[in-house]
């Protein structure tokens, strides 16, 4: 039988608790990450379908006297306002920023992702920004 001597005693213990520790800091960490990156692609889709929709809004007076493709700026920024309050995903966290011009509309939308299992390893931390941004031209059909 082998006996530890009195300055072994308990070492492995305390490195199994530190190890314990870094796979939970780990294991928030991909947590959260994976949320961020969930919402990310979530945002994104709503992002690109608000603007396909504003980009529809084609101001059909000014392609009938002159030929130009341009937005009806009022129709494109309430198609991509619609777009967003329909979609499943949308809920009152998502700031969004519609930007119609002439010649393209763009869209912002932030949201605030709070922290999961790093707000027990990390309290007080404040919650981070997710942002995407969409653009379109309109173009007439091939």
């Amino acid at each position: 039988m082998i006996r530890a001597t009195g300055a072994e005693r308990g070492s492995v213990t305390v490195w199994i608790l530190g190890l314990c520790i870094a796979v939970l800091f780990l294991g928030g960490l991909s947590v959260d990450l994976w949320r961020a990156f969930t919402d990310r692609r979530i945002l994104a889709g709503m992002a690109d379908g608000a603007v396909v929709a504003g980009a529809s809004a084609i101001d059909t007076d000014e392609w009938r006297a002159n030929g130009v493709v341009q937005l009806d700026r009022t129709q494109a920024g309430q198609r991509a306002g619609a777009y967003l309050a329909s979609h499943p995903e949308w809920n009152a966290s998502i700031s969004p920023t519609i930007t119609p011009a002439a010649v393209n509309i763009t869209v912002t939308l932030q949201q605030n992702v709070e922290f999961t299992l790093l707000r027990v390893l990390l309290p007080g931390e404040q919650p981070f920004t997710v942002s995407v941004t969409a653009n379109a031209i309109p173009a007439l059909s091939p």
